[in-house]
């Protein structure tokens, strides 16, 4: 099977309390699942410009995502159904806290994207549904800010 390239940027937003905010997607064509904001990179625009955008869009959140924490190579069917291998970037976003609005969400994540939350480590341990990346809880131990590198927005 072919796969289409896929660049895109994905974005660890982090509250002042740990929690991780993740979308709950409901595709018609399986079972719910749990996704960090963000997504394909537009044709011209580099990663650091996507996870800003995609956070703007997704979020109502307009700052920098700083660099670029983690890196993924991985194949999935996205919602509109297309085969891809994602080149996925990963920026962490640490805030003191942010109510999320749907406003830029596109016509489809309006359909598909219906909710979100906040999950605190343990909870997304406890959780029933499939979340991405898998390794979420590693990868947020792996990119935590020492104390002095902390700055909340």
């Amino acid at each position: 099977m072919t796969r289409l390239p896929r660049p895109a940027a994905r974005i660890l937003l982090v509250d002042a309390a740990g929690r991780t905010l993740m979308f709950r997607f409901t595709p018609d064509d399986r079972p719910p699942f749990w996704c960090t904001p963000g997504g394909a990179v537009d044709p011209g625009e580099s990663y650091e410009d996507a996870a800003r955008r995609e956070l703007r869009e997704e979020t109502g959140l307009d700052c920098d995502c700083g660099p670029q924490v983690a890196r993924r190579q991985v194949e999935f069917r996205t919602i509109e159904g297309v085969e891809v291998e994602a080149d996925e970037r990963y920026f962490r976003v640490d805030i003191d806290a942010h109510e999320v609005t749907a406003a830029g969400h596109t016509v489809l994540e309006q359909r598909v994207m219906q909710g979100w939350r906040w999950f605190a480590r343990e909870e997304l341990a406890a959780h029933t549904e499939p979340y991405f990346p898998t390794d979420l809880i590693a990868l947020l131990d792996a990119t935590e800010p020492t104390p002095t590198e902390q700055s909340h927005v």
